[in-house]
This record gives structure tokens, sequence and C-alpha cells, in this order.
């Protein structure tokens, strides 16, 4: 199939104007966490993200772009390189502006776009229906590792968004948190 865009950019979390706020559940390996995250594009390539507990502690603050990694500060008990390096490819993954398109598929329900990440690989899904892009898949050639889905009402802002691992125990669930007014 000829490619139709050599660029798809992901609308979520790319206004620099809107504090993305989500209640947040961590579930790994058994344990669970709750809190709040919170992402905010500072410039055109970084975003900050922190996560906090509900009362306000914060556990971790990230600096993250494409390129470059930064942590500003985290919590004791979460200081484990392996769970930073997990947490950097997962906010790395969700954040990305756009990918660079090598491939595109179809099936009957979807449009499928494939991005090359050194000897990883990213497909992009968008709806057919309502042209909305609501999953990012990121595998090795051949299993998938990493599962990114948006629920979206109008493709700019997620109101839910699910990172499932495939190789760990570890799912990050995101629901966005309404600012009450009164």
């Amino acid at each position: 199939m000829p490619l139709e865009k050599k660029i798809v950019a992901v609308p979520y979390f790319s206004n620099s104007d809107t504090d993305y706020v989500y209640k947040a559940n961590i579930s790994v390996y058994g344990n669970e966490l709750t809190g709040i995250f919170i992402a905010k594009k500072i410039n055109e390539a970084t975003h900050r993200v922190v996560f906090t507990t509900e009362f306000g502690n914060k556990l971790l603050d990230f600096e993250i772009s494409e390129n470059d990694f930064k942590v500003n500060s985290i919590a004791e008990e979460l200081d484990r390189k392996i769970l930073i390096n997990t947490l950097k490819n997962d906010f790395r993954l969700l954040l990305r502006k756009q990918y660079l398109i090598e491939e595109q598929f179809e099936n009957t329900t979807d449009e499928v776009y494939q991005s090359r990440e050194g000897n990883m690989y990213n497909f992009l899904f968008v709806s057919k229906t309502n042209e909305k892009q609501y999953k990012i898949v990121h595998s090795s050639r051949t299993k998938e590792k990493i599962s990114i889905s948006f629920d979206s009402e109008n493709n700019i802002f997620a109101e839910r968004v699910v990172i499932q691992h495939k190789n760990i125990k570890l799912k990050i669930e995101l629901n966005y948190l309404q600012s009450k007014s009164n």
C-alpha cells in the first residue's frame, strides 16, 4: 500500500497552554499506586511530568523530550534504574508529538501506520469510522511490548489513557480529572 503520510502527528498532550491532569492508577506486580499525574508541554520539544500522591506529596518529577531526560526529583522507594528507564520509555511514547512513517497498512476498521525506532517498531492505529487515533503499539519484530490506548471524544484530548506492558506486570491507567466549578 502506498504511503499516504510520511509523518503522523499525535494530537494528545501537544498544547502548551494546557495542564493535562489525570487521576492515575499504577498496577505493578500486584501492587497498586494511586495519585495525580500531570503532564505539561514546557517548550516545543520538552514535557514535564509530575506524579504526586492524592495528598500532594511528589513521587516523581521528570523532564522528557525525544533526546533528553532529566529526573528533577523521585521518591526513594521509586528510585530504581529499571523503573526509571521503563517510565522514561513509556512517557516518551505517550508524549511524542509525531512519528516518521515508513509503512502503512489497513484492515476493515483501521489505518495502521508503522514507524521504526532503532530495532523496535511503533504501530499507530487510526479508526476509519471516526478518524481518531486510539492506540499505539510498541513492539519488536515479532512481539508486542507496550500498548497505549486512548479514549477521546474529540481526537484532541484523551479522557482516558491506558499503558499496558505485555512482558512485565505493569499497567498505568490515567483518567482525566475534570475541574469542578462551584
